[in-house]
């Protein structure tokens, strides 16, 4: 084990040796193994987003065993998905990859201004597939925002008790916000700190942008300076606000963008001190030897191997 994944092991001392040999499995699996950063495939959009919107541009990924395939030949840290899709491949790729059961899920048919997911797997799936992790959204913005808190803290300490690691999806929504103010500096930073507080091992946050939406937190970073010019600046922000850097911070890395620009943003990560990328729709809905190329140079930058780096 290299001197990196066991300093933030270290970090973990309050977790028993099953939660803690999981986050070694996840941070010494794949290309990136032993680095201490990560890139996670997670398909969990056919249920938040619908099946045509999700794979109709590659409808291989229709399939749920094309996923399994893509994140094992690109070497990723771990795939996440819901119980439907992880049940269909678990068995016939058991060992090849650490998987993340997603379990809760928020579907689009009814878009509610402040959204709650529904609880759609349990723990005991997760150990009955072989994961490493689970993984729990929540919405803090949201009026409903109480009761995600109050599940994944039961959700979590079982998941724990079992030796399992816990992965928060924090994305912050809801009336409260505006539509700029989901991925303003202040709350994606406030978002990390709660799933921190909530218990994650691993957050997955959105990439902050430099507007600030909150009042009296607006004064406060401009009064301390608090450097945000840059999206390097901003993730080193969000990574500081989840325990000085104490727990694992990835950035989602959201709809499908033109390469230059997701390159561009690794490097800001990387460079920001962040832990890496959970990408799912900027891999799976590209053809297959395009998404392998595509996830290649994005784990070249995170070792640091990229040629602009």
């Amino acid at each position: 084990m290299t001197k990196r994944v066991q300093e933030i092991l270290s970090w973990y001392g309050s977790d028993n040796p099953g939660t803690r040999a999981n986050l070694a499995r996840l941070l010494n699996a794949g290309t990136l193994g032993g680095t201490g950063r990560l890139v996670i495939l997670p398909v969990d959009q056919g249920f938040e987003h619908g099946p045509a919107r999700s794979f109709a541009p590659n409808p291989a990924g229709y399939n749920p065993l094309y996923h399994f395939e893509l994140a094992i030949e690109t070497g990723c840290s771990a795939y996440a998905a819901p119980l439907g899709f992880l049940e269909a491949g678990a068995a016939e790729f058991a060992g090849e990859i650490p998987l993340i059961l997603k379990l809760n899920n928020h579907d689009l048919l009814n878009e509610e201004e402040d959204p709650i997911s529904a609880v759609t797997a349990a723990v005991r799936d997760a150990l009955r597939l072989g994961c490493a992790a689970i993984g729990f959204t929540i919405y803090p913005g949201s009026t409903h925002r109480n009761r995600m808190y109050e599940q994944i803290a039961e959700i979590g300490a079982e998941a724990k008790a079992v030796g399992l690691a816990v992965v928060i999806w924090s994305y912050p929504r809801g009336s409260g916000l505006s539509r700029a103010g989901e991925t303003a500096l202040d709350v994606v930073a406030y978002a990390a700190q709660i799933a921190a507080q909530l218990g994650a091992h691993i957050i997955k946050v959105k990439l902050p942008t430099e507007h600030l939406e909150l009042d009296a937190a607006k004064r406060v970073y401009e009064t301390s300076r608090i450097p945000r010019a840059t999206l390097a600046d901003r993730v080193r922000h969000v990574v500081q606000s989840a325990f000085d850097g104490r727990r694992i911070v990835i950035f989602s890395g959201g709809a499908r963008e033109d390469d230059a620009a997701v390159f561009e943003q690794a490097r800001a990560i990387r460079d920001g001190g962040g832990f890496g990328s959970i990408i799912g729709r900027n891999s799976f809905q590209r053809p297959r030897a395009e998404a392998v190329r595509f996830l290649a140079q994005v784990m070249g930058i995170y070792a640091g191997s990229d040629a602009e780096s």
